[in-house]
């Protein structure tokens, strides 16, 4: 049966849009009737639309809208809106001036639905990709409000936080980065050209390899031999990890290592307190209530068992338990600090201050932690790279020891 997207509108003015299937475009006019609505515009849906919706949905997985696009976005549609433009007119003026292509398209659509009659809100929540539930509620209570300008000027920090924060982590993670892929495109270059040289010379001495020598020699056959599979196989072993993370299973094993190996944990529970306390913060001064405050925080958080604990404190606080009490029980995801101001502020009627501090500190000790871990790093990759460089050194010169051993 054909299918069609469709626009609507009942007879008090009320949008509607989707995807519906129907015999003809007669037959889904009477079914829109019979529901209160009159079509406004059509479409059939073709196979090939579908398959490319299909492809589009898949390519989603391994791309995302960078957050200084959104941050551009929010904090110049603030001061538009601020300036007594439409929405439709500042959607329309953004689109021209974002460099990204995807998030472009995704703007123009936002703004065709607008002019539709849908409402900013539920014409972002159609692009998941780019607006998060925490971005779309936090809009949605600004329409409600009427404080739009202030729900915009709130996601501009959190988003101007987030960014920051990302980029203090990532820019923490470049230099081993870059000094681990020098080391293996170095030592890819030494078993793939050098090596077969000097194990012509070793053939020709005719001596008995010792085990480190083979087993250099053993990869570097390897690699040489099957080139073209060892190729293929990292980037399908990439792209393999790719979709495995993407995963419910992925996804909760990264979790696990993230709260479980030492050098990650520290940081890992701090960015995440951080996140947490600034979001709560910025939803219950929006005027979310708690419950609902928490679902888009556990949405929010990309760690499963953070969001598998605050899924869990909400049902104990919709049966009267404080937060802080909540936060307690679970001392190896939230620092006793954070579960101690947190009672501060319900004790004295200021939990969205005492909230916002906590952000506030603990970005500061990420930001503290990744200007230390330079210092940390390098020495423990200069000990990586000496002890590659020193098994390789004696790989090589012990058939030649035994040589001269033999000579005399």
């Amino acid at each position: 049966m054909p299918k069609y997207l469709y626009t609507a509108k009942s007879a008090d003015g009320t949008p509607r849009s989707g995807e519906m299937t129907a015999n003809s475009e007669r037959d889904l006019a009477v079914q829109l009737r019979a529901d209160g609505f009159l079509i406004t515009s059509m479409k059939l849906v073709k196979d090939n639309d579908r398959a490319k919706k299909t492809t589009m949905e898949f390519l989603d997985r391994f791309s995302s809208i960078p957050l200084k696009e959104k941050l551009f976005f929010t904090r110049n549609l603030a001061v538009m809106i601020s300036s007594g433009l439409s929405i439709g007119k500042a959607l329309s003026n953004l689109s021209m001036q974002t460099s990204n292509k995807k998030f472009r398209e995704i703007l123009l659509v936002v703004y065709a639905d607008v002019q539709k009659g849908l409402s900013f809100s539920d014409a972002l929540a159609k692009h998941p990709v780019a607006f998060d539930d925490l971005f779309v509620n936090m809009i949605r209570v600004g329409e409600v409000g009427g404080s739009l300008e202030e729900s915009l000027a709130i996601l501009t920090v959190q988003i101007e936080k987030e960014n920051d924060l990302k980029s203090k982590v990532r820019g923490a993670m470049v230099y081993p980065a870059v000094v681990i892929f020098a080391m293996t495109a170095v030592a890819v270059l030494m078993l793939t050209y050098i090596l077969p040289q000097l194990t012509g010379v070793f053939v020709d001495m005719d001596v008995e390899l010792p085990k480190m020598t083979q087993i250099i020699v053993a990869m570097s056959d390897i690699l040489i031999e099957n080139s073209l599979l060892v190729i293929i196989g990292t980037i399908v072993g990439g792209l393999g990890l790719k979709i495995f993370l993407g995963t419910r299973l992925g996804g909760r094993t990264l979790s696990w290592i993230a709260l479980h190996v030492p050098a990650i944990k520290n940081i890992a529970v701090k960015v995440n307190a951080a996140r947490f306390a600034r979001i709560y913060s910025s939803l219950l001064k929006s005027g979310v209530s708690v419950i609902g405050a928490l679902d888009i925080v556990a949405d929010t958080l990309s760690n499963d068992y953070y969001k598998e604990a605050i899924h869990t404190s909400k049902d104990k606080i919709q049966k009267g338990v404080e937060m802080s009490s909540v936060i307690a029980e679970y001392p190896n995801l939230f620092p006793v600090i954070l579960a101690q101001m947190v009672k501060v502020g319900e004790e004295t009627g200021q939990t969205e201050q005492m909230l916002m501090k906590i952000a506030e500190f603990y970005e500061a000790e990420v930001s503290q932690i990744t200007k230390n871990m330079s210092s940390i790093i390098e020495p423990i990759l200069m000990i990586v790279i000496g002890t590659g460089v020193g098994f390789f050194a004696i790989a090589m010169l012990q058939p030649m020891y035994s040589v001269l051993e033999n000579i005399q």
